[in-house]
């Protein structure tokens, strides 16, 4: 399985990167192959970044490295930690998804997270979709009604859409309030969705602190507002109304019955 986020458009409050950065760090993965930015980035608007280690000058280009994980010497998961590109979109996914082709990917899945009008105190919403015909039938899914401006997953997506590479998208949903917070919160619920989907449960670290803390923190600044106590109380009644969305559970029980018919 090829398991893939990106800062940027696609990553409120972080919580996507975040993810996969959790996932390469309690699974020990090792980087075994990165895509050179020279022809994707407009260095002018992501630039790079200038370190000093020891007596050396180094410059840290954009960054969208591959990463291997293994089991009893088996190649299970590989995880792209990357960020948006500004050029040559197009020519960035067929590289991506020729990684999936030539590793006989199973399942291309991106991670993404969105602003949405859902309370902090609450569970995250996680949201399944697919862009491809095959996964949505086989997997039940309804395809995405929606219609604007699309980030580098929609175009992931499409390409393995039309290369025939089995794809699917979890979201997790941001509160728009906080829109500028980074949320381990939602980087959590990602994690959760992914872990129950390989099967195998991944360790908490220190991701599952920082999503009390990070609850606990947004109280404290949203009880000195009443007008936004007001708001995210309306939120929380209509969150209690509803029920929680069976989207993603459906979806990752139709995964593995779809990884295991392949």
């Amino acid at each position: 399985m090829l398991i893939l986020a990106f800062e940027g458009w696609n990553d409120a409050g972080e919580a996507a990167t975040q993810a996969v950065e959790h996932l390469i760090e309690q699974s020990g993965a090792s980087p075994f192959a990165w895509i050179d930015p020279e022809e994707f980035y407009d260095f002018t608007t992501t630039r790079p970044q200038v370190r000093i280690d020891g007596d050396q000058r180094i410059i840290d280009w954009p960054q969208n490295r591959l990463l291997e994980c293994r089991s009893e010497g088996q190649l299970d998961v590989v995880l792209l930690r990357g960020v948006e590109p500004q050029l040559r979109w197009r020519t960035f996914a067929a590289q991506v998804v020729e990684v999936a082709t030539t590793l006989q990917a199973r399942l291309v899945l991106t991670l993404g997270a969105l602003l949405a009008d859902v309370p902090h105190s609450r569970p995250t919403p996680v949201y399944g979709t697919s862009y491809d015909q095959q996964v949505m039938e086989a997997l039940r899914l309804d395809p995405s009604s929606y219609e604007g401006p699309t980030g580098i997953i929609g175009v992931l997506l499409d390409e393995c859409r039309q290369r025939g590479v089995p794809s699917a998208s979890l979201w997790a949903a941001v509160p728009a309030y906080v829109a500028a917070a980074p949320s381990p919160k939602a980087a959590l619920a990602l994690v959760d969705r992914v872990s129950r989907l390989l099967g195998h449960p991944v360790r908490l670290g220190g991701l599952g602190e920082a999503a009390v803390a990070y609850e606990q923190q947004i109280s404290e600044l949203v009880s000195e507002d009443p007008e936004t106590v007001r708001y995210v109380h309306h939120l929380e009644e209509q969150h209690d109304r509803e029920r929680e969305p069976e989207d993603v559970d459906r979806l990752l029980a139709e995964v593995e019955r779809f990884l295991r018919d392949q």
